[in-house]
């Protein structure tokens, strides 16, 4: 247990900056009281003690105003930044080192009880505000966006932007990196603009291309 809490600790110190020393991050971060809140209800779950589990969870919702429901499975080096507004669903599946920030929810489109939250793999960063709905996959070292929706399964180290989420970065072949913090967080609005200068280049190349073919047809027919 006390490796746990160590493990926890020092997954504050490598994702916040702004995290000083121990005590502090013990007594003032509210991410972190959520996920031991958590812990406890997850117990009394899996132990078939179902109200307790409940109820738990209810008192690290009251205290921290993050939502985990006790039935979610989470992994290891897990951080909920800020805190606050995050709600976490039942079936949701949370791998390693995973990082999500306030006003993120994890959440169903359907009322029957099949597996009806999202799945997200290690190393994945989700910005505030976005919505993750449905039973589907984000894959492993995948970032979304601030205020994104997502819908739909999404691709190892890609990046999804927008309502609804559409992918404007993929790198299939780039290594996760569990140690990302904020300075290295990508720019999905850059890269979604550089992605577009790069297609009104290929237009231009193109135009050039078509209008020295018509040129050179128009210089043939009029010699004749």
């Amino acid at each position: 247990m006390f490796k746990n809490l160590r493990e926890d600790i020092n997954s504050v110190f490598e994702r916040d900056p702004a995290a000083r020393n121990v005590m502090e991050i013990i007594f003032c971060y509210p991410g972190l009281h959520a996920l031991w809140f958590y812990r406890i209800a997850h117990w009394f779950w899996i132990h078939e003690f179902f109200f307790f589990g409940r109820f738990t969870s209810h008192i690290g919702r009251f205290l921290t105003g993050v939502e985990i429901h006790p039935g979610a499975k989470i992994g290891r080096k897990f951080f909920i930044d800020h805190g606050m507004g995050v709600v976490i669903g039942e079936t949701a599946e949370i791998g390693d080192n995973v990082t999500l920030y306030h006003g993120v929810t994890l959440g169903g489109v359907t009322w029957d009880k099949v597996k009806r939250h999202p799945t997200l793999e290690d190393n994945v960063v989700i910005g505030s505000g976005a919505k993750v709905l449905g039973p589907f996959t984000v894959g492993k070292g995948a970032k979304i966006g601030s205020n994104s929706v997502v819908v739909k399964a999404v691709p190892e180290n890609a990046t999804v932007v927008g309502i609804p989420g559409r992918m404007v970065m993929e790198e299939k072949h780039k290594e996760a990196r569990p140690d990302l913090q904020h300075g290295q967080l990508p720019d999905p609005e850059a890269k979604a603009i550089a992605c577009l200068f790069d297609q009104i280049r290929e237009l231009e190349r193109k135009y050039d291309a078509l209008a020295a073919e018509h040129a050179d047809l128009k210089s043939r027919v009029d010699g004749k």
